[in-house]
């Protein structure tokens, strides 16, 4: 049995909308790089990007898919109830599967690129008031800098800390990034899937030996598990450990 339909209506509504959801995409496209662009500092530019970026991405994509299945049917001439049925199912499979794999593509590829932008934005030379470039600081030479409270965050990798210093002017400038909470790549993926999830001090520095700390990681994505052993370094300044690669 055919059923007739205002197919033509269906057919102007689903094209428009197509259109409607394709605009909408480009429009948050153009909203975040407007809002990235217009941020001078290179650190709030990091922290935008890495809380941001992958979930503007996956809206405009949500977008798009949702645009291509109205589209998908909008050229529809006379139908029967299965037919409208298989093609309503077939479509929103379509739409699923693009969008598993995209969602995968932003999930486990994409931070690669983010992460080779986010280290340019981090380790830019920093400009000092006076308008000279400021040098960074090492591990060891940053805890002069750093009270105890910002010392223990690092200690735990809760928090990384980047201390930039005019070296004439004496200038100096802290700026504070997540630490082992951004993942790494993963030697048997290559996804940039990689955390620790657990950490234990195998042995407590003191003034004469070095301690041990192990960390355990594991990927998000295929599994993976493996140990990596990390040196701490007695801390006389505030009588507390501090890590060393």
């Amino acid at each position: 049995m055919t059923v007739r339909v205002p197919i033509a209506q269906w057919n102007d509504f689903a094209a428009n909308f197509s259109l409607f959801c394709w605009s909408a995409a480009l429009l948050v496209l153009i909203v975040y790089l407007i809002k990235l662009f217009t941020i001078p500092n290179p650190k709030d530019k990091y922290d935008f990007i890495n809380r941001h970026e992958i979930n503007w991405l996956w809206i405009g994509s949500i977008l798009v898919i949702l645009g291509g299945c109205f589209y998908g049917n909008s050229a529809i001439i006379e139908v029967t109830n299965l037919w409208i049925v298989v093609r309503f199912f077939v479509t929103c499979s379509l739409g699923m599967i693009v969008a598993l794999v995209i969602q995968n593509l932003l999930k486990f590829y994409y931070p690669f690129f983010v992460e080779k932008r986010l280290r340019v934005l981090r380790f830019t030379p920093k400009i000092s008031p006076t308008g000279r470039a400021m040098k960074l600081l090492s591990e060891d030479d940053e805890d002069a800098y750093l009270d105890e409270g910002m010392q223990a965050e690092e200690n735990v990798f809760s928090v990384d800390y980047d201390v930039w210093k005019d070296e004439e002017s004496g200038y100096v400038k802290i700026e504070k990034y997540a630490g082992h909470l951004h993942a790494t790549e993963c030697p048997e993926c290559n996804y940039q899937t990689l955390k620790i999830v657990r950490e234990e001090i195998l042995s407590q520095p003191t003034a004469t030996d070095e301690g041990q700390l192990e960390k355990h990681y594991k990927c998000g994505y295929c599994g993976h598990k493996m140990k990596k052993t990390v040196h701490l370094r007695y801390s006389s300044k505030f009588d507390s450990p501090a890590a060393t690669a």
